[in-house]
């Protein structure tokens, strides 16, 4: 005995749905899963803050020869913006392994390491530059003695501070204090910001928050 009509239209839409709410949930899994992937480093790390939509103030300073160099010339790379000084030990001691990831971009397309220093120049620290890298920085060195665009624009007080600009000049996230800058989880960091998806974690004063903050929790 065949089937009514309505009941044929009435399973046929119902499979319809069941495979549209399989399609969703394996989408929904997918994309959590990728969400989760891109921000491993990040969460790992756990920067003072982290956003999404304040564009880094651009500005030009001299290097160790006196050229200037403008910050946002180096659009199109991922930036990892570090203030120090040499009466900051915190600093020194960061510097090595600042140099390792300086050694690891200059290989690289997508990332670059830029270091601004508040001392007074490079006579100032060529001689403490050599005892802490034993050789010469493998990135760019600014000064910005007057702390013009350290405090004035970016507001930091306190060294050594570690911005991470995306390639289209946004802020992605701020690490306070010395980090293990020769780790994988930084390159990690330098490659998650290069991808136009990158982290949708926010962090305040090094905590997780907003939306997505799951994302950072062990059983997320």
């Amino acid at each position: 005995m065949a089937m009514p009509v309505k009941w044929t239209n009435v399973s046929q839409i119902l499979f319809i749905l069941a495979a549209a709410v399989g399609v969703y949930s394996f989408v929904h899994a997918a994309q959590n899963d990728q969400r989760t992937t891109s921000c491993e480093a990040m969460c790992a790390l756990r920067p003072a803050y982290a956003g999404r939509n304040r564009i880094a103030p651009d500005f030009e300073l001299p290097d160790m020869n006196g050229n200037l160099v403008r910050l946002s010339s180096f659009r199109g790379k991922t930036v990892f913006l570090n203030f120090w000084t040499k009466t900051c030990a915190p600093c020194l001691e960061e510097m090595p392994a600042l140099a390792e990831l300086g050694r690891i971009a200059r290989g690289r397309e997508d990332f670059v390491v830029l270091t601004v220093s508040t001392d007074a120049g490079p006579d100032d620290v060529r001689d403490t530059l050599k005892v802490a890298l034993n050789g010469d920085p493998p990135f760019p060195i600014l000064f910005d003695p007057e702390s013009k665009v350290v405090l004035d624009q970016y507001g930091t007080q306190l060294f050594p501070e570690t911005w991470v600009i995306d390639p289209n000049g946004i802020i992605r996230a701020r690490f306070d204090g010395a980090r293990d800058w020769s780790s994988s989880l930084a390159i990690d960091v330098g490659e998650m910001v290069s991808r136009w998806s990158g982290c949708p974690v926010e962090f305040y004063k090094s905590q997780p928050r907003g939306g997505f903050a799951a994302l950072c929790s062990d059983d997320s």
